[in-house]
């Protein structure tokens, strides 16, 4: 920031203008001549709308990849393989198996079939 640097009615409706384009802090205060801060102070003050980052997409933690499935997590596969969605289940894991609660019952079907005794 240069030494003796003023807000003179023309330098505001300059930053304004260049704020309205849509340039960035950083950028704005180089064409001006001063500070990234120097500019989003002064923005802040005269009450400009601020403006937002680009929405990011947003990432669901909860989808487990393979890379990701952990021996104590459900192994239920979800969706076809080789597609971006794919993922498994990833609940805690029945003692002893790959599945959670709500997959073993799914997955272990009893035997409805009667054992014949043999005699």
């Amino acid at each position: 920031m240069s030494i003796g640097f003023e807000w003179t009615p023309e330098r505001v409706e300059e930053l304004t203008k260049l704020w309205a384009t849509g340039l960035s802090a950083s950028e704005i205060g180089r064409k001006l001549g001063i500070t990234k801060n120097a500019v989003v102070g002064k923005v802040r003050r005269l009450d400009l709308a601020m403006r937002r980052q680009p929405p990011v997409a947003k990432i669901d933690r909860k989808i487990i990849t393979l890379d990701s499935l952990k021996a104590n997590m459900c192994s239920w596969p979800n969706g076809e393989p080789g597609k971006p969605d794919f993922r498994f289940c990833g609940k805690p894991a029945e003692i002893g198996k790959p599945y959670c609660a709500a997959h073993c019952e799914i997955a272990y079907v009893p035997n409805t079939k009667k054992k014949t005794i043999a005699a």
